[in-house]
């Protein structure tokens, strides 16, 4: 049966609408997963056969979209945050063996089951703010078996939880002592190819790398990229985030769909960026807790057009962030969003740095039905609470289940 939420006030985020797309006095009829159609109420023709929902004044945005995460890890890493708080920088922790490399050991260690069962709480949290799609890397495993067991757990939470899941492979995050020399022929010629063999699992969606001085060199991050493309999967970058090695440049020559981090990229990057359709994934949640104080260039990005995405970048030693809620408040208090561009960042443009946006993230007729509805007076809520969820239901490919009764209205 189709339904008609109405009675709603819609933040579209359609591109050919002003700002978030606004629609005062809004319906949206459904029909299973998919939009049927958006419009004001008196634009909308329905028959009796039609159920209706009054969504009683609320607003109603696309399902959030968290589009940087590293969700599937073992344990936390609280003790190098107290380093870090007696003065010890990211480098230095990562030099004397904390870091990504910690991080390692304890998902070698631990089964997928036990995975899973950290992990879940994790994703929980953030559904509860009307998260429907979430990206999650692989990268604390860099072994055949640990990745494809990442890869694998992130791949079950999405059967486990009503939610998207895009994997993408982040074998270039780290290289353990014993691939020092040889990590990225190990990447491209034994990693890669297992993954895409494994067992006939479609395990990846996309290719990352971290390219810092402590990580992983341009050069080295265009070896990986030939041989990502060269088996169809698309890539991103986590870039500038310490240093300008000029990564979102090469994001960009290589048609990445993101480059994330950012804080040290120079206007050739952003225009780089912006002509190859690149997304901005600005990681607030990073430069907050790493004590960072080289903002990005959010100004060079608008005056080039680049689009920029918001996410969590949740993992267990520099965002152990969980709310996408919070993302917009540091993004808007740290980085000088607005609110729209916080909104469409969480949104439209996540969508877009996953390579999703013809299905999700916007208010749309022929995408998929995930919405979020919240009890707001304007949207500029969303943006400005610290702590509060405003999340009155969320809905996922049209499961309209957590509606509550009270709010649903017979057929019109």
């Amino acid at each position: 049966m189709k339904t008609l939420l109405t009675n709603a006030r819609l933040m579209t985020l359609q591109a050919d609408q002003p700002d978030l797309g606004i629609i005062e006095n809004g319906a949206i009829l459904l029909d299973g997963d998919r939009i049927l159609q958006v419009a004001s109420r008196d634009e909308i023709s329905v028959s009796s056969e039609v159920q209706t929902i009054d969504c009683e004044g609320r607003w109603i945005s696309p399902g959030l979209i968290d589009c940087h995460t590293h969700l599937v890890h073992a344990g936390n890493r609280a003790r190098e945050f107290e380093m870090r708080l007696n003065g010890a920088t990211y480098e230095e922790i990562a030099r004397a063996g904390g870091g990504i490399v910690s991080s390692v050991s304890q998902v070698r260690s631990a089964s997928e089951d036990d995975l899973i069962a950290q992990s879940l709480p994790r994703l929980d949290t953030l559904l509860a703010e009307g998260v429907t799609t979430v990206e999650i890397k692989s990268g604390y495993g860099l072994t055949v078996e640990d990745e494809i067991k990442m890869l694998r757990v992130a791949r079950k939470m999405g059967i486990e939880r009503d939610v998207s899941v895009n994997t993408t492979f982040l074998g270039a995050h780290a290289t353990p002592a014993e691939y020092k020399g040889k990590n990225v022929d190990f990447i491209c010629d034994v990693v890669l190819p297992a993954l895409q063999k494994a067992h006939g699992e479609e395990l990846i969606d996309a290719v990352d790398g971290f390219c810092e001085g402590i990580a992983f060199s341009p050069e080295e991050m265009r070896v990986v990229f030939n041989s990502a493309l060269e088996l169809g999967l698309p890539v991103k970058l986590h870039a500038d985030q310490l240093s300008d090695l000029s990564g979102a440049a090469l994001a960009a020559e290589f048609g990445a769909l993101s480059a994330d981090h950012l804080e040290y990229t120079s206007d050739a990057g952003a225009a780089a960026m912006a002509k190859a359709g690149t997304v901005a994934v600005l990681l607030p949640g990073a430069f907050y807790f790493i004590r960072e104080t080289r903002k990005p260039p959010v100004d060079l990005f608008r005056k080039h057009g680049t689009k920029i995405a918001l996410a969590t970048d949740n993992n267990p030693g520099t965002s152990p962030l969980t709310s996408l809620l919070l993302t917009m408040n540091m993004a808007a208090t740290l980085f000088g969003m607005t609110v729209n561009e916080c909104i469409a960042g969480i949104t439209r443009e996540a969508a877009r740095a996953l390579g999703r946006l013809p299905d999700i993230g916007t208010l749309e007729a022929g995408k998929r039905a995930d919405l979020a509805i919240w009890s707001i007076n304007e949207p500029a809520e969303l943006v400005y609470r610290i702590g509060f969820n405003p999340l009155h239901a969320r809905v996922f490919a049209g499961d309209l289940s957590s509606l509550s009764p009270s709010s649903t209205g017979g057929r019109s």
